[in-house]
């Protein structure tokens, strides 16, 4: 059988570290190969499985990924295209019902912009339809000239007052950093935490983050199940895998992002992530 790992053409062999599922793959006896998802030469017909991995284009050419995602057959696609359609669109965190979650705000018009900075006082602010930390402003003013040279840098980026979402800071995030917790075939497998640097609320490696593996923390753990059973009832089906991002809110851990298309697995620092995840693929083969 073979499985097909898309990827993007800027990382032709997936994320960092990926020669550990490379590895955990063919210890299994998985036949498989990376491919840009864009590869208008490749099969995806011909594969057995798709998994989805390291599409990290995908937010600046979303329909384009999206309409991709819907032509493959579905019963042979990892978690599937209407969990992606749903998680593209950062909207999704205002439509997370009981789970502990970041409150979050929708805009769409330069009021709404501002009624969310009032309401917060000092927001984060990014596109909805955004990744790797791309267009996020840290404001307290909804005229802050910032976001027009954000939107000058970044032209594909929607006009001043949205689509964005806002969110309050959460200061802990420079004190405890965000948590990721990974949660494979519907077991919690693993946690990595990521610290920003310096006054850096983003977390991410360019940016001058770190990360590291730890211990799974019960407490965040139990979250991370949470998301999983909802994610599983709202979609009618358990999803293969789900990343789910936390941050300490008000002395709780809340729901600061799912990662459901191509979350990092963090590989170069946590290389026993390719285990679970080479597991999972063994299991949709059957």
């Amino acid at each position: 059988m073979t499985v097909l790992l898309a990827t993007c053409a800027d990382l032709p062999h997936g994320e960092p570290g990926s020669e550990a599922l490379d590895a955990a793959l063919a210890a299994r006896g998985v036949d498989h190969a990376w491919a840009a998802w864009d590869d208008e030469a490749v099969d995806w017909d011909a594969a057995d499985l798709v998994v989805v991995r390291s599409t990290w284009d995908y937010a600046t050419r979303a329909e384009e990924f999206l309409g991709w995602t819907r032509s493959l057959d579905q019963s042979r696609l990892l978690n599937g295209a209407d969990v992606f359609s749903w998680n593209h669109d950062k909207a999704y965190l205002a439509d997370l019902g009981t789970l502990p979650a970041v409150p979050t705000r929708l805009t769409s018009s330069p009021t709404e912009f501002a009624a969310a900075i009032e309401e917060f006082g000092t927001a984060v602010v990014k596109p909805r339809v955004s990744a790797g930390g791309a267009g996020l402003i840290v404001v307290s003013d909804p005229h802050d000239p910032r976001l027009g040279q954000t939107l000058r840098s970044h032209p594909t980026y929607p006009p001043v007052g949205g689509p964005w979402i806002a969110q309050p800071l959460v200061e802990s995030v420079r004190t405890h950093g965000e948590v990721s917790v990974f949660v494979i075939g519907g077991r919690v497998v693993s946690q990595v935490d990521k610290l920003p640097a310096g006054d850096e609320v983003r977390v991410h490696e360019e940016f001058g983050g770190a990360s590291r593996p730890v211990p799974i923390d019960p407490v965040v753990a139990e979250v991370a199940s949470l998301a999983d059973a909802w994610l599983a009832e709202r979609f009618e089906r358990p999803l293969d895998y789900v990343r789910v991002d936390l941050l300490l809110h008000d002395d709780e851990w809340v729901v600061s992002e799912l990662e459901l298309i191509e979350p990092g697995l963090y590989l170069d620092v946590l290389p026993a992530n390719a285990d679970p995840f080479a597991d999972l693929v063994v299991a949709r083969l059957g």
